[in-house]
């Protein structure tokens, strides 16, 4: 028996799929079908089929049978017989062009909803009804379920709008020439000569409360606007010890205030694909990754701990506050905000405005003329409390990627869990996707699959379990030809964390990135505001930009299904397979690094090359996914890479140490200079695997003494 035919069918309805099959196929009038429950049979016409089971009596029939997983419909045809059966091709090509025909993909649209006419939940329940459903037994599930509703709607105005973003962000500069402005307009400057009341506003909660702490211990009068109430989060956070040092390093925590925020430390973390439908040389063994996000944090308890810190160092958190525009003018920024409580609107002024709203930044979308991100990965899931049965899962391990079965509708469908304090699960369902304004991607939909198919991932009980609250978010991606391919910065405003793009190819979020680059953001900020330096020009330079992290983004390509193609369903985890089969290979040190994005241009060229020698179609299965626009970017990125390890091999030894040598003197004399040094320092030790301590011996004093206010 051969396999000749697997098709991914892009629905959960079986019932129609096996209905088309049994009443709308037609294999020909040669060929006789004989239906089965879940398919058909096909044999030739007045054949008697033999009984017997040695391989050259076995009868010449093809079984069609389709089964259902992840809320899709699959499909096979094997061959009983060794030889091809009568008009084989034909058969397939005629059964592959049918069902494509009958069950296209579909990208389903969020209902639009009027809350004051029915609750959210009324409203949702006839489109996602298990998602109605088990956000009813969460604390807060009807408040949290339309935060989903919102931020999906705003995540797709956002990419079905692209050429014209709304426009936030306003100049009122005087000097003509001086700004680098997307579009926007020019007024006369009102606001000039007031005197800003903060020296930073940063917008959003989340990543914004982490930095808006360390600078406000600086000695900086730092605003903080969120629009939920503070400390309410949903994503939950987690890392490992050697990258949360940096929190330790500026002052920000204490050795014994990281222990209280540490949920759990598990001993090891898991990735296993799916591999049941791969061959061979594609299938791999579980990579373990002990040290990699296994540190599960109390996200809202480290959020409370930052806002105290925050306001410790006389700033302010304004919560439940709405960013409405933001008005830039010669000597300060005037934002706009709406007081949700009270529907009131009010202003506020600073010398720099920080975006840290996320994804579904109006900021980011306008810097970036509407190209803010190329990918996505939607991700949803939830903090559960209990409810498991014994045996199923040991706290002590975690599943850093995992994945049950194959394609899913157009996504390769991929599980996290982290576990927490006590018995609480954190699980995640997400996938990566590529921006599309027919298919932007779907916290809904992907919500619906995440409560239909948990028992699929883990063996429970879904009415057992205790539901904590929900996890979700919109994780943006953005593949950078350069270092100034990404627009972060206006004169008086910066990006930071997911609105910045800040991420990695394959486990870190916004979180991971941003505390691992904390201390260059904090060293560059503080030495730009200290000089006044908050033109675009200077504000432009501080920036997370990892060369290796751009190369790398044919990983996340490789795990995207282009809107509207149908692709082999278990192509991605085959590619994925590949990749994890070579790092479980190699030494512990190798695949850490490589997922912590502290990999070279030697260990990236080995294991790409280990890679096609495994699996020499991988690079046609690159082309068909990627196409070639996408893989020229990609050559560009990697003529990068290389320039640039070549200039960090000439550099590396004698740079830093040059730097801490003259810093006094250039730091006074030319500012902006050294800010550019600076810059160029970090991108040269960034992304190592022996992370040195970049920040220079004058910058590390300046740091602990309180600014001068310009």
């Amino acid at each position: 028996m051969q396999e000749i035919l697997y098709l991914e069918i892009s629905t959960s309805d079986t019932t129609a799929v096996c209905h088309w099959l049994d009443t709308d196929f037609e294999p020909g009038t040669t060929v006789e079908k004989v239906l089965t429950p879940q398919g058909f049979r096909l044999r030739v016409s007045n054949t008697t089929i033999s009984t017997e089971i040695v391989s050259e009596k076995l009868p010449s029939e093809l079984s069609v049978f389709v089964w259902s997983v992840q809320r899709t419909t699959y499909l096979k045809v094997f061959r009983w017989a060794d030889k091809p059966f009568p008009r084989e091709q034909q058969i397939l090509q005629r059964l592959t062009t049918g069902i494509r025909s009958r069950f296209p993909h579909e990208y389903p649209e969020p209902p639009t909803i009027n809350l004051s006419e029915q609750s959210i939940f009324e409203a949702l329940a006839p489109y996602y009804p298990l998602t109605v459903k088990y956000f009813q037994k969460m604390p807060n599930g009807e408040y949290d379920l339309k935060r989903v509703y919102w931020w999906e709607q705003r995540w797709r105005e956002g990419v079905r709008n692209p050429q014209q973003p709304r426009q936030v962000v306003f100049s009122h500069r005087s000097k003509a020439g001086e700004q680098r402005s997307p579009g926007a307009g020019e007024s006369t400057d009102t606001n000039s000569s007031l005197h800003p009341q903060y020296d930073l506003i940063y917008i959003g909660g989340a990543l914004g409360v982490i930095h808006a702490a360390v600078m406000a211990r600086l000695g900086y009068r730092v605003l903080l606007i969120e629009r939920m109430p503070f400390g309410r989060m949903n994503r939950e956070w987690n890392i490992s010890r050697d990258e949360i040092q940096s929190l330790i390093n500026l002052g920000l925590l204490t050795t014994a205030e990281l222990e209280s925020i540490i949920a759990r430390e598990y001993k090891d973390g898991f990735n296993k694909l799916f591999d049941a439908n791969n061959p061979r040389n594609l299938k791999a063994p579980v990579l373990h990754t002990p040290t990699v996000l296994n540190v599960a944090l109390d996200s809202e308890k480290w959020l409370h701990m930052c806002g105290q810190k925050l306001r410790a160092a006389g700033g302010e958190i304004w919560d439940e506050t709405e960013f409405i525009r933001a008005d830039v003018h010669n000597t300060q920024v005037v934002v706009s905000v709406k007081d949700l409580t009270t529907q009131t609107e009010k202003q506020v002024s600073g010398r720099l405005l920080v975006d840290a709203m996320g994804t579904a930044s109006p900021i980011a979308w306008q810097l970036n003329g509407g190209r803010a991100f190329d990918s996505v990965c939607p991700t949803v899931g939830a903090v559960i409390s209990r409810g498991f049965e014994p045996g199923v899962w040991d706290s002590q391990y975690g599943d850093v990627l995992y994945s049950h079965g194959d394609i899913s509708r157009g996504r390769q469908l991929i599980w996290e869990l982290f576990p927490g304090a006590d018995e609480e699960l954190t699980i995640y369902l997400f996938h990566y996707h590529e921006v599309h304004p027919k298919n932007p991607g779907s916290l809904l939909e992907i919500y619906e699959d995440f409560f239909t198919i948990l028992p699929e991932y883990r063996r429970c009980d879904m009415d057992k379990l205790v539901w904590k609250k929900p996890t979700f978010g919109y994780i943006p991606g953005h593949f950078s030809v350069g270092s100034r391919d990404r627009t972060v910065a206006f004169d008086r405003l910066i990006a930071i964390g997911d609105a910045a793009s800040l991420q990695s190819p394959l486990v870190f979020t916004g979180f991971g990135s941003l505390v691992r680059n904390l201390e260059r953001l904090t060293t560059l900020l503080d030495t730009a505001l200290k000089h006044d330096l908050v033109s675009f020009r200077h504000l432009n330079q501080i920036r997370a930009f990892q060369n290796n992290i751009a190369v790398t983004w044919m990983f996340s390509k490789g795990m995207m299904v282009p809107t509207g193609k149908f692709i082999p369903p278990q192509r991605i985890n085959s590619m994925l397979n590949n990749f994890f089969g070579l790092l479980a290979d190699e030494p512990p040190q190798v695949s850490d690094n490589f997922i912590k994005d502290r990999f070279d241009w030697f260990t990236f060229n080995r294991l790409a090359l280990k890679a096609a020698r495994n699996n020499p179609a991988l690079l046609l299965w690159i082309w068909e996914l990627a196409g070639a626009k996408d893989l020229l970017r990609w050559t560009r990125n990697y003529l990068d890479f290389s320039r640039h390890a070549f200039v960090r091999a000439l550099l590396n030894g004698w740079f830093p140490r040059f730097l801490r040598r003259i810093g006094p003197m250039l730091e006074i004399r030319y500012p902006a200079l050294w800010l550019q040094l600076l810059a160029i320092n970090y991108s040269l030790t960034a992304g190592i695997a022996r992370p040195q301590n970049l920040v220079s011996q004058v910058t590390s004093k300046a740091m602990l003494q309180k600014p001068e206010i310009i």
